[in-house]
C-alpha cells in the first residue's frame, strides 16, 4: 500500500453516532447503500485531507460523521484563515469531481451514487458551523474582517438557525428522523463552541494575532 494511502486509512476513524445509521441500513438489507454512504464520506474527507496536505498543514486525525466528517489539524483554529477556507473547500470539491464523472458510471450504480453526493453536498454547503459551508463563511469573515467578535456573532446566529431546524425536524417525525438526529448532534457541536466565546473576546488581540 502507497505511504500517503496508508496514511489516509490510519487517520480515519468513524464516529460511534454514525454506527447505528449505518447498521439500520445494513438490518434493512441496503448494503449497498450503505457502502456508496460511506465511500462517498470518505472521498470527501480524504478531498479535505488532500487540501490540508496542499497548504502544507498536518492532519492529527479525520472522524467521519453523519453530515460528512471532521478534521482534527495540527495548529486548528489557530490556522491562518486562508488555509482554513482551502481545507474548507476540499471536501466539496472533492464531491463536484464525484457529481462531474456519475455520467460516466453505470447507470445502477450512477443513480443512487449521484443522489448521495447531491445529499452530501447540499448539507454541507449550509452556512452553519462547523459544516464546511460555516467554515468557508467564517474563513472569509476573518479574513476580510479578523475580530474576535465576529466569530462570536457567526457562531450566536449558527445556534439560532440549528436550533430553529431542531424545532422545525422535530415537528415533521418521523419524516424527518435522520435530520433531526443530525441536527441535534450539530446543535450539540455549536454549543460545545459556544462555551468558550468568551476567551475569544477576552484574549481578542492574542488570539487575532495567531489567526493572521
Amino acid at each position: 500500500m502507497d505511504e500517503r494511502v496508508y496514511a489516509i486509512v490510519r487517520r480515519m476513524i468513524i464516529h460511534p453516532l454514525f454506527l447505528p445509521i449505518l447498521f439500520s441500513m445494513v438490518m434493512y438489507g441496503n448494503i449497498s447503500y450503505y457502502a456508496l454512504i460511506l465511500s462517498s464520506l470518505i472521498i470527501h474527507e480524504v478531498g479535505h485531507m488532500i487540501a490540508a496536505w496542499t497548504v502544507k498543514v498536518k492532519v492529527e486525525r479525520c472522524v467521519i460523521m453523519p453530515y460528512g466528517g471532521e478534521i482534527e489539524l495540527v495548529g486548528g483554529q489557530s490556522l491562518p484563515p486562508k488555509k482554513q477556507l482551502i481545507i474548507a473547500l476540499g471536501g466539496p470539491i472533492a464531491t463536484l469531481i464525484c457529481i462531474a464523472i456519475t455520467p460516466l458510471l453505470d447507470p445502477l450504480f450512477a443513480d443512487p451514487f449521484l443522489k448521495i453526493q447531491l445529499i452530501l453536498l447540499a448539507i454541507n454547503l449550509v452556512p452553519i458551523w462547523p459544516l464546511d459551508g460555516g467554515r468557508v463563511v467564517l474563513s472569509l469573515i476573518l479574513i476580510f474582517s479578523p475580530k474576535a467578535r465576529n466569530y462570536v456573532m457567526f457562531l450566536a446566529i449558527s445556534l439560532l438557525l440549528i436550533s430553529l431546524i431542531v424545532v422545525v425536524t422535530f415537528i415533521l417525525i418521523p419524516k424527518t428522523l435522520f435530520l433531526f438526529v443530525l441536527s441535534i448532534f450539530l446543535l450539540i457541536k455549536i454549543i460545545e463552541e459556544w462555551r468558550y466565546r468568551k476567551f475569544r473576546l477576552a484574549f481578542e488581540k492574542y488570539v487575532m494575532n495567531r489567526l493572521t
